[in-house]
């Protein structure tokens, strides 16, 4: 009998913990293995050990933000693939900065639907 492949593991990072710890259980529930993390530091602390193939994180965080984190995350996890999203404006000029520096990240408006979000990631496996 062939091995079952394992769930792809997904980090969400958000620093709105009901944004974060519900896209994190709409994942686990759609077949993926998702965790999550309220600051981009967590998501870059975490990140080595836990492996993930996918990072979902908001761009506006206090800490680090979502971009950052990405391209340091990156950094470490040359496959991972990133999805960004941000409710804000200022959202623009971090990604013009991130362009210039070679990365090139997909970014989603929040509100997200829960769909368009599974939609989205089932395109990026």
């Amino acid at each position: 009998m062939p091995e079952q492949s394992p769930k792809p593991r997904v980090l969400v990072a958000d620093d709105e913990r009901v944004i974060a710890d519900t896209l994190s259980m709409i994942l686990n529930q759609s077949g993926f293995e998702a965790r999550a993390v309220y600051s981009g530091e967590k998501a870059l602390e975490l990140a080595p050990e836990y492996k993930p193939q996918m990072l979902i994180s908001d761009v506006i965080m206090a800490d680090l933000n979502g971009i950052d984190a990405a391209i340091r995350i990156r950094a470490l996890l040359p496959e991972i693939k990133i999805l960004l999203f941000s409710g804000q404006a200022a959202t623009a000029d971090l990604l013009e900065k991130a362009r210039a520096q070679g990365y090139d990240f997909e970014i989603l408006a929040k509100p997200v639907h829960p769909q368009d979000l599974l939609n989205k990631l089932r395109n990026v496996k």
